[in-house]
């Protein structure tokens, strides 16, 4: 979405006049609204709320967001709050001073709405009246007129707003019926969403109000969802809609994708007798079959079994239960990895592939695969995804591919960075550089005239073959004249060449010739000390910064590298602390217990005779503060799975697929060991207590 977006939410559901019923449904709706519009994944909105505010700060909160706009923005409002029909039949929305006989003054007119729109240049205007008609009037307000229809589009039925391409109005019910908040017109219902904007949130984040399954919910696509929706809801409540728009309206991503369609075939009859034995050992023994038809590589014969063990696993007896879900946790997606970094890549250059590997059972392997950006390309192979990136995107790029599979989702996140190509001249000048290199001998003399320069025949990241070969003579302007031809000559060119680096690494450096150094005629004979002398920079050292290459002006920086978080294992750890106190509260309180048992029997053994209680020879055996002890470490082993649960929340990106995984996984044995521990020993304690007075 390319268009500029915004989004105006006013909900009121608290009233001055007593006349008017204190609503509960739009505080609620304001927040899931905004929350789904303001989803950079889905609506991708800039949302206002402004919420149970007198009448003169909407009108002018409602203008001033109409006002300048452009003719490629989107705008959407929507009201949650009481509608009112005027005695002439004129509708208002009610604000929290409104007083039902003076409408005007206090309330928000349609028409003030209406005019708002008409004067806006925003392209598209999108207007949601979630607002109770029939129901706005309490029992005891006498002076307030309610009677009569009022057809609420009406009041919105104009020709196309000039100088945009026109607006669409939807509302939650028409004429005098009764909006229905969440569900029921009860007084003492939990607060919740309405039924209309329940319908909206919920199309609009899940993506069920994608009808066609084209990746973008349209207005069309929303609308005929929420009307079935409310429809099936409350038959008495019937949305309605008026659209003057040209073309086609998206309100936002659809977060519904393609499935994996496989026709299960269904297992033999006598399995299903097994499954459904009074037997549970004859029941484990079809699921343990079951698991091995799971693994076939017939992927409708596996679909079958997976269904048969679903539902096992959601109405059988826990240990059969908990033996299904174990086999139902092989097929969920394996991929090789969950992330993915192309690194620095230039525009328009070839650009490399990776792939993914998915792992697992044949069934497992089943799967789809979106990315959320266009500019990522996926390739579906036969054991996974061949993923590149379009070379003509620009700039510092994030996305995730969603993988779905048959029986869960997981995401890869890929990153690159597109940098433009060098320009021609740039480009121009290293080709040159590349085309002069030729190779010379080492330790060899220069005749006048000649420049020696490094090799550039092997490639770039090979070690050139004889790097003592590889020497760049260079000019220097201030060496002083060359001696006539003969013995000294070659004594002193030989003193020259001794100045040649010694590693093949240190970096070469040359300076420019003179500008006039091929104006003037030598004499013959003489030699050029600016052609024989040798300057090398040691290993390590920078270019001077005159020597050092200019980049051209206007050429584009490099952006800076988000530096990506560094992995974080400490809700492993916490996890791993909540398992180990939960196994202790586990362990104490079955040494409570036996200490219990003991105490019991020696209670027993005691007789008449003696008058000491049964809560004096349990204490005589120290398991009281094994009581106390268990609940202690129960409690703490809660806590911290709770801790380590809000951390993997809290910072998702710092935590890898695996390390997920694994604290969940963690958390939960945790939990399931704490829980009974925590509530046994409780139990034992209170049982302790009662008999203190038994003799």
């Amino acid at each position: 979405m390319t268009d500029t977006r915004h989004a105006l939410i006013i909900a009121n559901e608290r009233y001055d006049d007593r006349a008017l019923k204190q609503l509960k449904a739009p505080g609620h709706d304001a927040d899931a609204l905004a929350e789904v519009l303001g989803d950079p994944q889905i609506g991708d909105f800039d949302v206002d709320v402004v919420s149970n505010q007198p009448s003169y700060v909407l009108r002018r909160r409602i203008e001033h967001f109409f006002s300048d706009r452009r003719r490629d923005d989107t705008l959407v409002v929507h009201f949650s709050c009481h509608g009112i029909k005027s005695e002439s039949g004129e509708l208002y929305f009610a604000a929290s001073d409104t007083e039902p006989l003076l409408l005007e003054a206090t309330a928000v007119p349609a028409q003030f709405v209406r005019r708002c729109m008409s004067r806006s240049r925003a392209g598209r205007t999108v207007l949601f009246l979630d607002c109770c008609y029939g129901g706005a009037f309490s029992r005891s307000s006498s002076g307030v007129r309610s009677t009569g229809d009022v057809n609420v589009l009406d009041s919105f039925a104009t020709e196309k707003p000039a100088g945009g391409r026109g607006w669409a109005v939807i509302t939650a019910s028409s004429s005098m019926e009764y909006a229905v908040e969440g569900g029921d017109l009860t007084e003492d219902t939990a607060p919740r969403p309405s039924v209309f904007t329940g319908a909206v949130v919920q199309g609009l984040d899940t993506g069920e109000a994608d009808l066609d399954a084209d990746g973008e919910i349209s207005l069309d696509d929303l609308y005929d969802y929420v009307y079935d929706r409310v429809r099936g809801q409350n038959p008495h409540q019937t949305p309605g809609k008026t659209v003057e728009m040209q073309g086609e309206l998206h309100l936002a991503h659809s977060r519904r994708r393609r499935r994996v369609e496989i026709a299960p075939e269904p297992i033999p009859a006598s399995w299903r007798t097994a499954l459904h034995s009074k037997n549970h050992f004859t029941r484990l023994g079809a699921v343990a079959e079951l698991r091995y038809r799971l693994q076939s590589e017939t992927l409708p014969v596996a679909e079958g079994a997976r269904q048969a063990l679903l539902d096992v696993a959601h109405n059988d007896m826990r240990q059969v239960a908990d033996t299904a879900s174990a086999h139902l946790r092989e097929i969920r997606l394996q991929p090789s990895t969950g992330r993915l970094d192309f690194g620095r890549l230039l525009q328009d250059a070839p650009v490399p592939h990776k792939t993914v590997t998915l792992g697992g059972l044949p069934l497992a392997r089943a799967f789809v695969a979106q990315p959320t950006e266009p500019w990522l390309r996926l390739t579906e192979t036969d054991d996974g995804l061949d993923i590149t990136v379009d070379p003509a995107a620009e700039g510092r790029l994030s996305a995730d591919i969603l993988l779905k599979g048959v029986a869960d989702e997981t995401v890869i996140h890929v990153e690159a960075e597109l940098a433009a190509a060098p320009d021609d001249a740039e480009a121009s000048g290293q080709g040159h550089a590349r085309a002069t290199a030729a190779p010379a001998p080492a330790h060899s003399a220069v005749a006048p005239g000649e420049r020696r320069v490094p090799s550039t025949a092997h490639a770039p990241h090979e070690a050139p073959a004889h790097p003592a070969a590889e020497t760049r003579v260079i000019p220097s302007p201030d060496a002083p004249p060359s001696p006539p031809a003969g013995p000294e000559a070659a004594q002193a060119r030989a003193a020259d060449e001794t100045r040649l680096a010694p590693s093949p690494d240190a970096p070469l450096q040359t300076r420019p010739r003179p500008a006039d150094d091929t104006a003037h005629t030598r004499p013959p004979g003489s030699t050029d000390r600016h052609n024989a002398e040798t300057q090398v920079a040691p290993a390590g050292i920078p270019p001077r910064p005159e020597e050092a290459p200019r980049k051209p002006e206007g050429a584009p920086r490099r952006p800076e590298r988000a530096r990506a978080p560094a992995p974080s294992r400490r809700a492993v750890v916490v996890g791993g602390g909540a398992l180990v106190a939960a196994l202790a509260g586990v362990g104490t309180f079955v040494a409570a217990a036996l200490s219990g048992v003991r105490a019991v029997r020696d209670f027993d053994d005691a007789g008449t005779g003696d008058s000491r209680s049964l809560g004096s020879f349990v204490e005589g055996t120290g398991a009281v503060p094994l009581l106390v002890a268990s609940v202690l470490t129960a409690v703490v082993a809660l806590v911290l799975s709770s801790v380590a649960r809000h951390d993997l929340r809290a910072r998702p990106e710092r935590y890898t697929q695996g390390s997920t995984a694994l604290t969940k996984a963690l958390t939960s044995l945790a939990r399931w060991l704490a829980v009974p521990a925590l509530v046994l020993a409780v139990l034992a304690f209170i049982a302790w207590l009662a008999t203190r007075s038994l003799t």
